[in-house]
């Protein structure tokens, strides 16, 4: 980015001087993780809309472009600069989904780059892997942005014909075998590709959505993957206010609460199990055959986020269940070591904890001593470089994947700006200890 909006610099300098004088350990990482996205990934295009790429990869990922500004959202209001490039980067989502639903990555320009796989190719897609959060993440962006501002110039001809399109893929995925969709990569590891000629193992009809792949980029185990679907009824909550409010189009606000009540149902009543030692919790994957997937994954959406993507309270009973599950070695992706413990992945080497997963159980916390825990995690866990990463080794914060990762360096600045925004280290018993040094 050539030209840093000058709200974006003033608000980063002043998280930097409150974490010096309230938590230095975290100070070297305040500013730098807070203009990451806006100094290092986001790109002006001729038409005026905004590219913008995820770190070390030259694509642009649905999901992660509106995580990586989300932050920025707040400060909006007060800078035009700021306001041109989110709804620069809404405009290039909303075309991008308008050109292929099923795509999760795209390209700077129809230029044939990215994956080759036997797929419905299109030269603007980078990659095909139909993951759920990709279609839910523009809606989720654009109503923050426009609840934020106030501002509904966004909500275009090309918006409705987006929500249109999101309505009707998630309708046809309600019922998979009549799906066009399908999806082979040869060559590669077993979570690259799709099962059963592309199509995924069988499920059953339960008003919930299939999911090829998970926000990892990993294919899905069972099709009915649960912190997607639970986006997908936040995501066609927000769908449904803007088409009456703004568009008085009451006919496919109806789609939208038909469609999220039959997905929210499915999932109340196929995407929960009793599980000894927990009570009722949610499980990750399901295929409405009665087979689940117990576990979590730190990429979001996830079950730890529940509360972090709306879906639910913090407090909510089932999600106070299925997180004490989530942040145990029952989970078989919850990693501990000398430096940190937390959420890691499949997509990423064993034993591996990722950043995104500490910054979210901190997000989605009610223990301010959990909080205090995870940001003594952050701040011995960035291997010197003052920066997040995707997943690193808990005994050896050194040994890390992805030193540029735009995502995660978001998600921790929004942190960041929460527990500033609630004056976190100004409570009674939350002072500066030697830890935070």
């Amino acid at each position: 980015m050539k030209q840093i909006p000058a709200i974006l610099e003033e608000k980063a300098a002043e998280l930097e001087t409150y974490y010096k004088e309230n938590y230095p350990g975290l100070a070297p990482l305040a500013k730098q993780c807070f203009l990451n996205t806006i100094e290092t990934t986001v790109k002006q295009l001729e038409d005026g809309s905004y590219f913008v790429i995820t770190g070390d990869i030259p694509a642009m990922w649905l999901r992660d472009s509106a995580a990586q500004v989300r932050h920025y959202l707040r400060y909006a209001k007060q800078d035009q600069d700021l306001r041109n490039i989110i709804e620069g980067v809404i405009k290039k989502q909303v075309e991008f989904v308008n050109i292929d639903p099923y795509a999760n990555a795209f390209n700077e320009s129809s230029n044939g780059m990215g994956h080759q796989d036997d797929t419905q190719l299109n030269p603007s897609v980078w990659e095909r892997k139909y993951e759920v959060d990709s279609l839910c993440a523009p809606l989720y962006l654009s109503y923050s942005y426009w609840k934020e501002t106030g501002i509904s110039t966004i909500f275009t001809e090309d918006f409705l014909k987006m929500i249109n399109t999101i309505i009707q893929v998630f309708t046809v995925e309600q019922k998979h075998e009549n799906s066009p969709y399908y999806f082979r990569r040869y060559q590669c590891v077993k979570s690259d590709t799709l099962v059963n000629n592309g199509k995924g193992r069988p499920v059953n009809h339960t008003g919930m959505t299939w999911s090829g792949f998970r926000p990892s980029d990993d294919c899905t185990k069972f099709g009915y993957l649960i912190p997607a679907n639970m986006m997908a009824v936040v995501a066609l909550s927000n769908g449904e206010e803007i088409c009456r409010e703004i568009y008085k189009d009451d006919e496919t606000a109806g789609k939208c609460r038909t469609l999220l009540e039959e997905i929210k149902a499915g999932i109340e009543d196929y995407g929960i199990i009793n599980y000894p030692g927990y009570g009722k919790i949610y499980a990750y994957e399901t295929d409405g055959f009665g087979n689940y997937n117990l576990m979590d994954d730190a990429n979001s959406p996830s079950l730890l986020a529940m509360p972090y993507l709306n879906y639910c309270g913090k407090k909510d009973e089932l999600y106070q269940n299925t997180r004490r599950f989530v942040l145990s070695k029952d989970n078989p992706y919850y990693c501990t070591g000398k430096y940190a413990s937390g959420v890691g992945s499949p997509h990423t080497p064993k034993g591996m904890v990722w950043h995104i997963g500490i910054v979210m159980q901190a997000l989605t916390s009610t223990d301010d001593k959990e909080i205090n825990d995870c940001l003594i995690m952050l701040a011995n866990t960035h291997a010197g470089t003052n920066f997040c990463h995707e997943a690193f080794n808990p005994d050896d914060p050194a040994d890390y994947t992805r030193s540029w990762f735009a995502w995660a360096n978001s998600l921790f600045a929004d942190l960041l700006i929460q527990l500033k925004e609630r004056n976190f280290f100004k409570q009674e018993g939350q002072g500066v200890n030697n830890e935070r040094k």
